[in-house]
């Protein structure tokens, strides 16, 4: 599936490094495979603005930049793109900062610089993925909700089961608590005990 992703860093050989990494690199995480679109910014004013009006799957914005810093600029970027995914690079080991993009944008990954090529990548896709997974879960539930109208999950879920099996979902209880199991009578007479 194609992956839109935006990338804020105010170091142009930053930028073409990262595009060319993601450009070449195959990125896979269990069942999904993305073709990465790449779009990049040294502006995160200009970078800001565009996302206003093209939606993305992922921003990655460096921490440090002269216009705003990355946390501030994912954030508004955040209220036009909740769907989207939010990575931060940084070349410093800043906790406030960690702490900060981590409360205020969701933010769960730092990607260090200088990076190790194979862990942003596996970074890049395992995010992706898991926003894929999350869509998917909330089409599922959409369904649910569209052809089940009130019934709750697990009255949906015992309604699966009979369609499969009838009367897989129907106990019987024993007064002192014990499931009864039913036994199929036969036609033939069951064999003398030996002594």
């Amino acid at each position: 599936m194609e992956s839109r992703i935006m990338i804020i860093d105010d170091e142009a050989n930053i930028l073409q490094a990262l595009r060319r990494l993601l450009n070449a690199a195959p990125c896979a995480y269990g069942k999904f495979s993305f073709d990465l679109y790449v779009e990049t910014y040294v502006s995160a004013k200009g970078a800001l603005e565009h996302a206003r009006n093209h939606p993305f799957d992922m921003f990655i914005s460096d921490y440090r930049m002269p216009e705003m810093d990355g946390v501030s600029l994912l954030k508004q970027i955040r209220e036009t793109q909740p769907d989207a995914v939010y990575l931060i690079l940084s070349g410093y080991a800043d906790l406030n900062g960690l702490m900060r993009a981590i409360n205020e944008v969701g933010i769960g990954r730092f990607i260090s610089k200088p990076w190790n090529d194979y862990e942003l990548v596996s970074t890049i896709a395992q995010t992706l993925s898991s926003r894929a997974l999350m869509q998917e879960n909330r089409q599922l539930a959409n369904l649910m909700r569209r052809d089940c109208g009130d019934i709750t999950p697990q009255a949906y879920e015992e309604s699966l089961l009979e369609s499969i099996e009838p009367g897989i979902t129907k106990v019987n209880w024993g007064p002192d608590g014990s499931v009864l199991l039913e036994v199929e009578e036969t036609t033939a007479p069951l064999p003398p005990p030996h002594h």
